[in-house]
């Protein structure tokens, strides 16, 4: 490659893309949300929040200094990451925090760089992200579910026209700010009926003393305050656009 190439690379990765058609904010909002809450979509879709959840969990238990064990993604969207180091202390306390944000947060971070128009920037750090977690995948299904995930976005970044890439993305991050809510109404339901014992929450409560529900809470408040400021910045994109519009 030369380094014309290499430099042409690197502009358009670092480059603003244009500003998005009026209403494509609006309507990829619409889009995420019909996901989120026809159950069906949900269903497929609701993988790709796992993926961020248990990357969360890996990523904070790295950086609290545990050691990471290896990460399982499951078919019925559930998953597992195992980390070593003490049971019990601020390290273990953040690992277990961080599954149930992880999506609104990452979601957060790309609504972050939309707002520059870093379209491309978005969907390569999501691929590097992607193989950085496919290293620790520990099983077949799991590992299938990353590779498709981030065949999909490299495709689209590669291959797909600018106004292509911007839908993609703007879906994508839309439906990571709706969609990190609503796994924190469902763990609460199977908690009320006595179905996940050993939830993240629970397990916070027996690492801090501090009863389960308050953790759903902070779950749901993070969660909420994400989707909130985000949404604040994809309007900041929309709005501007409408108003230019002839």
């Amino acid at each position: 490659m030369s380094i014309d190439s290499v430099s042409d690379l690197w502009d358009t990765l670092l480059g603003a893309q244009p500003d998005p058609p009026g209403l494509l904010v609006l309507v990829t909002a619409v889009i995420a949300l019909v996901v989120v809450a026809f159950r069906p979509l949900w269903r497929v879709a609701r993988n790709a929040v796992t993926i961020a959840h248990e990357g969360g969990h890996a990523l904070v238990a790295l950086l609290t200094g545990r050691k990471l064990r290896g990460i399982r993604l499951e078919f019925d969207t559930s998953g597992l990451t195992l980390s070593a180091g003490r049971p019990t202390g601020p390290g273990m306390m953040f690992t277990l925090l961080a599954g149930y944000i992880a999506p609104s947060l990452v979601g957060l971070a790309g609504a972050w760089l939309l707002g520059g128009n870093r379209i491309t920037l978005l969907l390569w750090v999501a691929v590097l992200l992607l193989l950085l977690m496919l290293i620790n995948i520990r099983n077949v299904f799991g590992a299938v579910s990353v590779l498709v995930t981030g065949a999909i976005v490299f495709a689209v970044s590669w291959y797909a026209e600018p106004q292509v890439q911007a839908a993609f993305a703007y879906v994508s991050v839309w439906f990571l700010l709706i969609g990190g809510v609503r796994p924190v109404f469902e763990l609460q339901k199977l908690r009320s009926r006595g179905r996940m014992p050993e939830s993240d929450a629970d397990q916070l409560a027996g690492v801090t003393h501090v009863p389960a529900l308050f953790w759903v809470g902070v779950f749901l408040a993070v969660d909420v305050a994400a989707l909130v400021i985000g949404g604040f910045m994809l309007a900041g994109q929309w709005l501007p656009a409408v108003s230019t519009a002839p």
